[in-house]
């Protein structure tokens, strides 16, 4: 496991003190704070793209400041992921912004947060907040500064393209939906002539019919969580369902848990890729390796909890009528029914899908990270597949700011 970076605080850059030569402060996950002899602090952020090692600036502090610095690096990131170099990006945005003098008020961006202003009063602030999110890490940064008038269809495609490569398909619908309704926008406020995004219809694949009805409403969330807490029937299916969501695992997974798979000291989930749903030619490929799973502080807790009393089966969660076999497939289902959710509202395998909308969604989490987690096929700029320790450190973050929001919800 690798050694754990502990991460900066405010404190610590602002009290960072200059010495005879540079030196430079890790903040973990390849940011860091360059500090000059003469008291210069600098943040640089190093990628990998294209087999090349490359580092970029992303500012002085304290005009950037510590969570600006992380911002732009998870930007950053996301472009890696995408296929994208964020420093040539970076060059020729600038290079567009110098020779196409653009009317601030007729920009896109302005346009948008105009329209955004406009509309906030009508909208659940929730809603409005993941609208201009979107807008922020998703749109601006490419075509932000162009003339709403001036925009072509191909420039907005390429945007939704962007977000469809990082497995966000859903989200791409809606921001081109979003997109539609800037340039009406514009349209009827005299600073364009037409809804270039309705050119795009059919242009992206359609969303699939979900499979495993899920619960992505914060507020259908924290109602589920408070009768789950409040569930009447046994203590072992009531850990399955609150462990369900904080380890990520498909039902049958989690059913199949072995308590050999956890080492509650070290705070991991060894989870065999042979247990895993995948196909057989990934677990022939992948054949001795494990799928690590950090475990969140509630995790922790609550199999402390059930330890004492499963630990004489080899499963975590045994059935009812032996030790000697994992608790049945239905059981989970069969438990939420009970609380009055139906197979069209929530399923054992939708924690899985409400994870990965609230943390891309909401919270605003890597998406890169999230789909690892899942146990999904993540591949990094270069093709290659992510190994099993790839950005445990912001993994184990994740996990945990999960684990807390989801407490938040179910406390009101």
């Amino acid at each position: 496991m690798p050694r754990k970076v502990m991460p900066l605080t405010d404190v610590k850059v602002r009290n960072a003190k200059a010495k005879p030569k540079e030196f430079t402060l890790s903040d973990g996950d390849n940011l860091f704070l360059l500090v000059t002899p003469t008291g210069g602090k600098l943040w640089r952020h190093q990628f990998t793209f294209n087999g090349k090692r490359e580092k970029m600036a992303l500012g002085a502090y304290p005009a950037v400041s510590l969570a600006d610095a992380r911002a732009k690096r998870a930007d950053a990131q996301r472009k890696v992921a995408a296929g994208i170099d964020p420093r040539a990006e970076k060059k020729a945005m600038k290079e567009v912004h110098t020779s196409t003098p653009v009317q601030v008020e007729d920009s896109f961006e302005a346009v948008a947060r105009e329209w955004h202003i406009t509309f906030k009063p009508t909208w659940a602030e929730s809603h409005a907040e993941t609208i201009l999110t979107r807008l922020e890490r998703d749109v601006f940064p490419w075509i932000g500064g162009l003339p709403t008038g001036k925009i072509t269809a191909p420039e907005v495609l390429a945007v939704l393209r962007r977000v469809e490569s990082r497995g966000a398909l859903e989200t791409a619908h809606r921001i081109k939906t979003v997109c539609g309704q800037v340039f009406r926008y514009a349209i009827a406020t005299g600073r364009a002539t037409r809804d270039v995004a309705a050119d795009l219809r059919g242009a992206l694949p359609p969303v699939l019919e979900r499979h495993h009805a899920a619960i992505i409403d914060p507020k259908e969330i924290a109602e589920l969580f408070k009768a789950i807490y409040n569930y009447k029937g046994g203590f072992v299916v009531r850990c399955a369902l609150k462990l369900a969501p904080l380890l990520f695992l498909r039902p049958g997974e989690l059913r199949h848990a072995e308590w050999g798979d956890f080492d509650l000291d070290q705070g991991m989930c060894n989870i065999p890729i042979e247990r895993m749903k995948l196909t057989k030619m990934v677990k022939e490929a992948r054949k001795g390796e494990t799928h690590l799973i950090p475990l969140s502080k509630q995790a922790i807790e609550l199999l402390k909890e059930l330890r004492p009393l499963t630990i004489q089966s080899r499963y975590v969660f045994p059935g009812n009528r032996s030790f000697l076999r994992p608790m049945s497939e239905n059981t989970v289902n069969a438990a939420l029914r009970s609380m009055g959710y139906d197979k069209d509202t929530m399923t054992g395998h939708g924690f899985r899908a409400m994870a990965r909308t609230i943390l891309d969604e909401v919270l605003h989490v890597r998406p890169d990270l999230i789909e690892h987690q899942l146990g999904h096929g993540v591949k990094d700029a270069l093709g290659r597949a992510y190994n099993r320790t790839t950005h445990i450190e912001g993994r184990i973050e994740m996990m945990q700011i999960w684990a807390d929001y989801l407490d938040k919800l179910r406390e009101g």
